[in-house]
């Protein structure tokens, strides 16, 4: 696995092409694959707001479409413009807690050079999971 110095430095890179034109803002995210690979996820905004997305859910995201399985990656690590480490919204908690294990790492940055380390378990414990959903019942209507 890449060392924390080069996920910073990857997450950098794509916090350099967030697209935060209200915020001002600028979040990166680098996850790494199950095969070593590095993806970038920057956050990009709508004046709508609700559309907006966040770095993390970006990267795993393109992960996915891209065609990584679920809960096959191996860290993730993320870098803001914050006076500590960066932390991830509720919603990205949500989804890293979906698509990422419990056990994997989450490695949080601010510019100035802080910076902590978790798990996805950690930032959310308690997730809502799919086992928690109950399952569509066949009623024969469209």
């Amino acid at each position: 696995m890449p060392s924390k110095d080069e996920l910073k430095k990857q997450a950098a890179a794509a916090m350099s092409r967030a697209y935060v034109p209200y915020s001002q803002f600028k979040v990166g995210a680098a996850l790494i694959t199950e095969d070593g690979q590095i993806l970038h996820g920057c956050n990009v905004e709508n004046a709508a707001y609700g559309p907006t997305n966040c770095a993390e859910r970006t990267a795993l995201f393109r992960a996915i479409s891209d065609g990584h399985a679920p809960r096959s990656f191996r860290a993730l690590a993320v870098i803001g413009d914050t006076p500590g480490p960066i932390s991830p919204c509720g919603i990205c908690r949500q989804v890293m807690s979906e698509l990422c294990l419990p056990d994997m790492p989450v490695f949080l940055f601010n510019v100035k050079g802080d910076s902590a380390e978790t798990t996805v378990a950690e930032l959310l414990p308690g997730a809502f999971h799919m086992p928690d959903v109950e399952e569509p019942k066949e009623t024969g209507k469209l």
